[in-house]
């Protein structure tokens, strides 16, 4: 099989990859990824060099590009790459529309262009909105975005169902909740608050963090990614989720007694706007195919603070970003390198 990974320089798409690799090895890859400040080729390092594996520092919206990828053979396509930080949308809307709708949009086109086989859209639950307490999101629940990031991605799946309905492109979309685990930009609250924990600084909190979330390790949610790719029916959604809820403070405190600090550097501070009280979603579909979580939520986030502390030099390199020239100028003597090989020179 033939993949077109996009975003997968990315957290989830960087693991998806190294899943893959790992477990598949029919599969080849090609990684397209724009490298902004979240992408990061250091994510990667281990498989850089894997015969198998590809990479191409591109944007998704790229349509000229776009179209000659996807034109030179893919048997899927499976789009990670988005702006994903709901703080940074409330911010500035502008690269999230470029990205998230956009973006998807042009690979969108290529696919039908091309007639490729399956697109799968990689999408969230915050597109849902707020759930209610003791309610939980089934697949054709209504959207109701809170965020400008959560109303990008919900664009995004419509403008794939519509592309499903009016041109027949074979396409899956997954809405997954909050993934956590290695290589996890830290500005996202797990890798945030252990990065800061690990410092001895303030933890901050938003409002009283009570804001729940169903946390799901990410190798659990590349297993069901997989899974969509060779099973899933074309035209479903599915969503995955965990049944591990538990309220963003509860994580924290969770964090701080794993790691032996005390509950005195947590921080609380005013809400952001449009904060979301509660996701939740019913996975019966996806689990209808065979997928269920194999890591608890113990168990998960042991491995996640036993990799983030063995791996303290990536993560102060990552809160700096110091990672990103020296992996600008690796990949620059790698592709000088390559074109040596093809010329000949």
């Amino acid at each position: 099989m033939k993949l077109l990974v996009t975003g997968g320089a990315g957290f989830i798409g960087a693991n998806f990859i190294r899943y893959l690799l790992s477990q598949r090895p029919d599969v080849e890859l090609t990684n397209l990824d724009k490298l902004t400040y979240a992408g990061n080729l250091e994510n990667l390092a281990d498989v850089a060099d894997n015969l198998r594996y590809r990479f191409v520092r591109g944007d998704i919206a790229d349509a000229a590009l776009v179209n000659e990828l996807v034109g030179s053979g893919f048997d899927a396509v499976v789009n990670f790459a988005a702006e994903t930080h709901v703080d940074r949308s409330i911010e500035d809307a502008c690269p999230f529309i470029r990205t998230n709708i956009v973006g998807t949009h042009t690979l969108l086109e290529a696919a039908r262009t091309h007639r490729l086989s399956l697109f799968v859209q990689i999408s969230t639950d915050e597109v849902y909105g707020s759930a209610a307490a003791g309610q939980s999101f089934t697949e054709d629940a209504p959207l109701n975005p809170s965020s400008p990031y959560a109303a990008s991605k919900a664009a995004a799946d419509l403008l794939v169902l519509s592309y499903i309905n009016t041109y027949k492109l074979p396409a899956i979309i997954l809405r997954c909740t909050n993934n956590y685990g290695p290589y996890q930009f830290p500005e996202k609250l797990i890798p945030l608050m252990l990065a800061n924990a690990l410092e001895d600084k303030p933890l901050p909190v938003y409002g009283d963090g009570q804001h729940e979330r169903d946390w799901v390790y990410v190798e659990d949610y590349c297993r069901a990614t997989v899974l969509a790719l060779e099973r899933g029916r074309v035209g479903e959604i599915y969503n995955v989720s965990s049944g591990n809820s538990r309220p963003n403070l509860e994580i924290v405190r969770t964090l701080l007694k794993l790691l032996g600090k005390p509950e005195s550097l947590i921080r609380f501070v005013e809400d952001r706007p449009g904060h979301d009280r509660r996701y939740a979603l019913e996975s019966s579909k996806i689990r209808a195919l065979g997928w269920q979580p194999q890591l608890s939520f113990e168990e998960g986030i042991q491995r996640t603070i036993a990799w983030y502390r063995a791996n303290a030099d990536w993560l102060a390199r990552t809160r700096s970003g110091e990672y990103r020239l020296y992996y600008q100028r690796h990949y620059e003597r790698r592709q000088e390198t390559i074109a040596k090989l093809v010329h000949g020179a």
